[in-house]
């Protein structure tokens, strides 16, 4: 006879959770939205601080050391090319891969380079699809 165990059963309560929400009160993820609503997308949008290391943060002293960029403008290219990426997606996908031309913030690099970026569409913390950019070796 087949008897069916729930999750909770089998495992036990759930002893912690790690939220979205948490992770941006970390800083682990950094909330964009705002920007992406101003590009026309319509979901909760967030870059992982991976992302936001690499390829959109941007101080005066990197300005000195390397192009004048402005930390805005790098973070909307990185906002619309994901909307440009979705927008020419074929069929219905949850993960994407997208490209931008970014000046590396290596302290050195004068002149842009092709950056890949992963989006993903997942749910959120009550199940809501939401928006992430990740370097394409994040999960």
């Amino acid at each position: 006879m087949d008897q069916q165990v729930s999750m909770t059963d089998f495992f036990g309560p759930v002893i912690h959770t790690y939220t979205r929400q948490n992770a941006i009160d970390d800083g682990v993820l950094i909330d964009v939205t705002e920007t992406a609503i101003e590009a026309g997308i319509k979901f909760p949008f967030v870059v992982t601080r991976a992302v936001w290391d690499k390829h959109i943060e941007w101080t005066q002293d990197d300005t000195e050391r390397q192009s004048y960029q402005d930390q805005s403008g790098r973070l909307w290219d990185i906002v619309w090319m994901a909307r440009h990426g979705m927008l020419n997606a074929k069929g219905k996908t949850r993960e994407l891969l997208f490209e931008l031309y970014c000046i590396p913030r290596d302290g050195k690099s004068k002149r842009a380079k092709r950056t890949t970026l992963k989006l993903l569409l997942g749910p959120g913390d009550s199940v809501e699809p939401v928006l992430t950019v990740l370097l394409p070796n994040e999960d």
